[in-house]
């Protein structure tokens, strides 16, 4: 049991170097010697978890999917409207970002043509379609328009959600994410929520991006 302990804490002792050096290098310009390096583990140790570079981002986009999932039905839980649900989950992964390398290096490795092996879905499918789902209730519950495209939203959400990350790490540090998701929110709030029910979602996007604000 102990053996079988240490094995899972070097395992993820791995992962998390290899993540961190993905979001801060990039896929190709990091090698295995880099993570050993990084991780501070023998070679033996990493080859005896992954057989090569392409399974460690393999493990890093699972582990960036189960979180999606995880998240969702954590917040899908407690009951929320759905355009609300939708809000707190895009703040939730913005939290994971600002807290952890894992999910910035999944995004990292989305948007730099590492392949996503089957059955896992690219991670922008995966968020586009639990978008949709949302999208879908909130016209329902007559919190968005009745006569949006609920497909062409959900894949610009995801566009500008994805773009802003993507812009904001070459601009400026990763902490000013919830900032940049607040104004996100705050154009789609305006070009899709009816006037009458638009200001408590308004004020949903300032609460949210104060909560993950670092002090």
């Amino acid at each position: 049991m102990a053996r079988q302990l240490r094995a899972e804490q070097t395992r993820t002792t791995i992962i998390a170097a290899a993540a961190d050096l993905f979001d801060r290098r990039g896929y190709e310009s990091t090698s295995l010697s880099d993570i050993v390096e990084h991780a501070h583990v023998t070679k033996g140790a990493l080859y005896f978890h992954f057989a090569a570079k392409e399974d460690l981002a393999h493990a890093i986009m699972e582990l960036q999917s189960r979180s999606l999932r995880d998240l969702t039905a954590e917040i899908d839980a407690r009951g929320y409207s759905s355009l609300e649900t939708l809000m707190r989950i895009t703040f939730g992964v913005a939290r994971q970002s600002v807290e952890g390398p894992i999910p910035r290096a999944g995004l990292r490795l989305a948007t730099g043509g590492v392949a996503v092996r089957p059955p896992l879905k690219h991670p922008f499918t995966e968020f586009r379609e639990m978008a949709t789902r949302k999208l879908l209730g909130a016209v329902k519950e007559s919190d968005l328009h009745t006569d949006i495209d609920v497909d062409a939203i959900a894949h610009s959400l995801v566009s500008f959600y994805v773009g802003t990350r993507i812009v904001g790490r070459s601009l400026e540090p990763v902490t000013r994410q919830p900032r940049r998701l607040a104004e996100m929110w705050y154009v789609m709030i305006r070009g899709l929520v009816p006037v009458t029910r638009r200001a408590p979602y308004l004020n949903l996007a300032t609460r949210l991006e104060r909560e993950i604000r670092p002090a």
